[in-house]
């Protein structure tokens, strides 16, 4: 078989191994009241892996993930609220088990930080456009006009020239 086909029979089956979904959650962890199970799902998609980090517990395949993902099973179960549960977890592992940080006195400026700096960008884009059309207007006003003496000179130069030395 030719290398490229070779190659292009493995760049398939890449493709089709990798579009798999990652499901963390086991057939044995689902609860058998659907309507618990939906709140389990939902509840594990706002907590972060521990291990993964930038992954929910519903998605990670990670040991610590699949007993987080028990404990709000069991919690639920127990008759815990949704909040109950993420208060419960929030005060074990602190806040950065959510994957969404709670807007409070400690975490305001990581909410409010991207929309500053969009601010000042836009406000020193507007600054920069600002300035450079004041110099565009100066330097139409005449500061770069020719004297009278430069307009004769250049007027000068730029006559045709008749003397018969010129090829």
């Amino acid at each position: 078989m030719p290398p490229l086909k070779r190659l292009r029979y493995f760049l398939v089956f890449l493709s089709i191994v990798n579009a798999a979904p990652a499901v963390g959650v086991q057939p044995d962890e689902m609860l058998g009241n659907p309507a618990l199970e939906t709140r389990a799902r939902a509840l594990s998609r706002e907590l972060r892996c521990m291990v993964c980090q930038n992954q929910s517990i519903d998605d990670s395949d990670a040991l610590l993930a699949r007993d987080l993902r028990l404990l709000v099973r069991e919690r639920l179960t127990a008759g815990d609220s949704d909040q109950q549960v993420l208060d419960f977890l929030t005060a074990r592992y602190g806040d950065f088990v959510l994957l969404s940080p709670r807007v409070t006195t400690g975490t305001i400026l990581l909410w409010l930080l991207p929309a500053l700096v969009l601010l000042s960008g836009a406000l020193a884009l507007f600054g920069a456009a600002r300035r450079q059309r004041r110099m565009a207007r100066a330097g139409n006003k005449g500061s770069n006009a020719l004297s009278s003496a430069e307009q004769l000179r250049l007027a000068q130069l730029l006559k045709p020239d008749d003397s018969p030395n010129r090829p």
